[in-house]
């Protein structure tokens, strides 16, 4: 270190007398007019306009103080400050020219950081970079004797107090860095940047982003991918093309084994916005002895690009250095240092006239003052130009808020909103379900085998669910189309049911033994009808609660395509598309009251299954013929086309056969008599008023043995219960497949059609109104805006308009301080 060469008065002198020192004394030791000479003009480096060399004191003490001193460059500053203060805390992405740092760790980033500060607040004790980005807002501000050092608050785009004293500013910085990352669940590193402002009389008007050094392994207690956090969020800095990145590499490692030059390359391949620095010179400075070896080192020829141009700086190791005024001599000493060993130290000197310029701390800081100054003329048109185009989003933006916080405060136009919407999507699933070609069936529509799967109802119980498959199963349906499928697939599923095997003969002899003695030459009879009735409501009934699960399954469905093509067909403002509440709201309804349907669907069939196996719908089956097994054959005999048949295969109806019409007549009897509620059954069908003699006959017919040979086992008691077995099982499958006909025919068809559609049609918008709108109005407000939405609306106007007149006044204190630059 070369003797310090300031006096005693100079030391003594007002408070702006330091920083005077501080570029006398950089032009005494560095730059004497005896041994430099001018260089012949402006050149180009790394695509940035290169400066000549200074070729005597007051020329460089000139040039330096007018970067600090001219009001042009303080308005230039002050604007794209202010600009740059504004951006980031209203969370604004501006292309304002700015400055990353990178660099491996240790390569001397912090301590490049202070020195562009102009004074130390122990950055390498706490390691307060290798976390978070640091972005550091440097303001020249005469007036500022003593450093002010203020944080953004991390979730506001205020500042808190100045830190006092500078000293501190790394501790709460680190205190900082170790809440987040906590918050953050224990992450080694966060890309989220800490905004430092700083005003000080000896502090250049830059704006450095200070990142996280580059690591190969991490430290232990970290996890395995630290280095590839730290390598991506160095990236995301260094990547916008309007920022330059100052690259640090110790100068005791070669360009050729250079581990990070390679990130530099992938950020800016060509060196265009690239400043390369070579850290902690003095130490290289030793290995040097002669002329050619510095010349051959400084121009890094083989290694770089021959437009890049490095910069060599050495910043002073003495920790023990307190005072800020102390620190800015310290840095002129130093270079003052190696610009004397440079001459005096190396045999013949160095090539002064190609790299004096690029040597010593005082020259990078002037180098990239004057580069940003350029940068901020020729971004100034672009940012005026985005600063306007900001103001106008966040203007629509707020006019937006305000529209939405008085449709939140205005119930009446809230409720004709809302009942516009709930009609337009009860119309829409009235269209489906007539029909509708508009819908992509493609996205909507469901297989037979897609449906089954998506609906929670039981595979037909007891069947074997491959084997029913209706017309244009693999077609892709939804609404009336899947609803009548979902019909033809229950009647076939019906008339696939057999006899239930678990009739056995136990329950058969209990049955048998319990009408003994009872019924005289009747008893098997009636035996076979209580079988068939039990098999009938066990086999019959599981299906029909699965038609009914089945087919509410399909009109749920409906809904999200009817909200679809409501939307579609309305407006933005009409389709309340922001309230999820409401949304919700309305669907609920829907799926309630099709649930309702199903309930009530449910219920009816039952009632109608009980009809069809009560006692009287027994006696009316003696009349009609066995419409036989599908299964085994299809004859003529069976009902699947919908019809009672007879035996010669012609259908009853046009026939006209007296049997058939009184069992259907009375069956329907019995229907009605069962919706009307207890009490006595008036029998009023045609059959009622026939004649005596036929009204005999029918009793006679009702009383007969179960079968012609039934009889021949019967004792003076009544049937034998032993030889009656068989032939009271086949009455019993006889009588299943007759309930069975009649319910896949008639009952089951007719009241799932009745009772899921009619309602459908009738009722759902009713229904659904009622549900909805019949509410206080601070009862229907709340599917509108939570509690407290309303405040937080207001809020959120309130931040967006304070937002707004902050870029208003950004952009015009801009566009008019533009006008100097």
């Amino acid at each position: 270190m070369s003797t310090r060469v300031f006096d005693n008065v100079a030391y003594d002198r007002d408070s702006a007398a330091p920083d005077q020192t501080f570029h006398q004394a950089s032009h005494k030791l560095q730059m004497q007019p005896a041994q430099l000479k001018p260089l012949q003009g402006a050149g180009q480096h790394n695509g940035l306009p290169r400066r000549a060399a200074v070729s005597d004191g007051s020329s460089l003490r000139e040039s330096t103080q007018e970067l600090f001193e001219t009001s042009e460059a303080q308005i230039r500053y002050r604007a794209y400050s202010r600009l740059q203060a504004a951006a980031v805390a209203m969370g604004e992405s501006l292309a304002i020219p700015e400055i990353v740092a990178i660099g491996g760790q240790s390569d001397g980033k912090s301590s490049l950081l202070e020195a562009f500060l102009g004074f130390r607040f122990n950055v390498r004790e706490v390691e307060m970079g290798t976390r978070r980005p640091l972005i550091v807002q440097m303001v020249h501000d005469p007036t500022a004797q003593e450093p002010r050092c203020r944080l953004q608050e991390e979730e506001s785009n205020e500042y808190g107090p100045p830190i006092v004293p500078e000293t501190a500013v790394a501790d709460a910085i680190q205190r900082r860095t170790e809440e987040h990352l906590r918050k953050m669940g224990n992450i080694a590193v966060s890309s989220k940047p800490i905004v430092m402002r700083a005003e000080y009389a000896y502090c250049p008007n830059l704006t450095i982003i200070d990142t996280p050094g580059f690591i190969l392994k991490a430290k232990t207690g970290e996890l395995d991918n630290t280095p590839d956090e730290i390598m991506s969020m160095v990236k995301a800095q260094a990547s916008p093309p309007h920022r330059m990145v100052l690259f640090l590499q110790q100068s005791s490692v070669e360009w050729a084994s250079s581990l990070w030059l390679r990130v530099v390359q992938e950020v800016d391949p060509y060196f265009q916005r690239t400043v390369i620095v070579a850290s902690k010179f003095d130490n290289r400075l030793k290995e040097f002895a002669e002329r050619w070896e510095v010349d051959k080192y400084l121009s890094a020829t083989g290694y770089l690009p021959p437009n890049v141009r490095p910069f060599f700086v050495a910043l002073p190791k003495d920790r023990a250095i307190q005072s800020s005024a102390e620190w800015r001599r310290s840095m002129a000493e130093v270079d003052a240092a190696v610009f004397k060993h440079l001459r005096d130290g190396i045999k013949g000197g160095f090539d002064e006239e190609r790299f004096a310029s690029r040597i010593g701390f005082s020259n990078l800081k002037k180098f990239l003052e004057e580069e940003l100054s350029r940068r901020y003329r020729e971004a100034a048109p672009a940012t005026l130009a985005l600063l306007q185009e900001r103001c106008d989003a966040v203007s629509a933006e707020l006019m937006a808020a305000e529209i939405r916080l008085k449709a939140a405060e205005d119930v009446g136009a809230l409720r004709r909103a809302a009942m516009k919407y709930a009609d337009t999507v009860a119309r829409q699933v009235l269209l489906l379900l007539q029909g509708s070609a508009e819908p992509d069936p493609m996205q909507h529509g469901l297989t037979t085998d897609e449906e089954r799967a998506a609906s929670r109802a039981p595979q037909w119980p007891g069947l074997n669910s491959v084997g029913l498959q209706p017309v244009y199963y693999e077609s892709k349906l939804f609404g009336g189309a899947a609803f009548e499928r979902c019909l033809e697939e229950f009647h076939i599923a019906v008339n696939s049911t057999r006899f239930p095997a678990s009739m056995s003969s136990d329950r058969l002899r209990n049955i048998m033994y319990a009408y003994k003695g009872k019924h005289l030459t009747g008893g098997p009879t009636k035996a076979a009808e209580d079988v068939a009735r039990q098999a009938a409501k066990e086999a019959l009934g599981p299906l029909l609660d699965a038609a009914c699960i089945r087919l509410s399954f399909i009109l749920r469905r409906l809904y999200d395509i009817a909200a679809d093509r409501a939307a579609a067909t309305m407006g933005s403002k009409e389709n309340l598309h922001p309230y999820i509440a409401f949304h919700a709201a309305l669907r609920s309804s829907h799926q309630a009251f099709i649930n309702r349907l199903e309930e009530q669907a449910r219920g009816m069939l039952r009632t109608h299954l009980e009809a069809a196996t009560s006692q009287f719908a027994m006696n009316m089956y003696v009349h009609v013929s066995d419409p036989g097994d599908p299964e085994e054959s299809m004859q003529p005999g069976d009902c699947s086309d919908g019809d009672l048949v007879e035996d010669d295969g012609t259908v009853a109806g046009e026939q006209l056969d007296d049997s058939a019409e009184v069992l259907n007549e009375r069956l329907k009897a019995v229907r009605l008599a069962s919706a009307a509620g207890p009490g006595r059954f008036e029998d009023n069908t045609p059959s009622r008023r026939a004649t005596k003699s036929r009204r005999v006959a029918l009793q006679q017919n009702s009383e007969r043995p179960l079968l012609a040979g039934a009889g021949n086992g019967v004792s003076a008691g009544g049937s034998s219960v032993g030889s009656s077995h068989d032939d009271v099982i086949l009455a019993a499958e006889s009588l299943f497949r007759k309930i069975r006909c009649a319910v896949a025919t008639q009952y089951a068809p007719a009241t799932l059609k009745s009772t899921f559609l009619d309602p459908m049609t009738d009722r759902l918008a009713l229904e659904v109104s009622l549900d909805l709108f019949a509410r206080t109005d601070a009862d229907f407000g709340s599917m509108f805006s939570a509690a407290g939405a309303v405040a937080a609306l207001a809020a959120k106007r309130d931040m967006l308009a304070r937002r707004v007149e902050g870029l208003i006044k950004c952009k015009n204190e801009f566009q008019e301080l533009a006008k100097c630059l």
